[in-house]
């Protein structure tokens, strides 16, 4: 091998190390950041948590239910609507809907079967 062929070997040979000791050092991915959202997933859509009388994934009874959660972006949570939590967003804690609310997500629900 003439000594151009090795110097040049060798610099690439150091450079996938390089590359390789990055990439397994490198932290998880911003963009696979989940976090839990209370309040926002529709009936029997809930990744877990829905409360007593429940099991966990898909077993919410209503849609918005406060004590249910689904697995979303970080960050997204409290921009998504919530019409039964007390800020009309999803929640990173579960919370008690109240009746007014709860009415009003469920008036909600109808009006988007009815096709209002």
């Amino acid at each position: 091998m003439s000594k151009l062929n090795t110097t040049f070997s060798a610099a690439a040979l150091a450079g996938a190390f390089a590359a390789a000791v990055s990439i397994a050092a490198s932290p998880v991915l911003a963009q696979d950041a989940k976090e839990k959202c209370y309040g926002v997933s529709m009936k029997g859509k809930n990744d877990c948590a829905a409360g007593p009388g429940t099991t966990c994934a898909g077993t919410s009874k209503v849609n918005y239910q406060g004590n249910a959660w689904s697995y979303v972006p970080a960050g997204t949570c409290a921009k998504m609507k919530s019409p039964t939590s007390p800020t009309g967003f999803g929640q990173l804690k579960a919370f008690k809907e109240t009746k007014m609310m709860k009415d009003k997500g469920m008036m909600k629900d109808n009006m988007k079967k009815d096709g209002m």
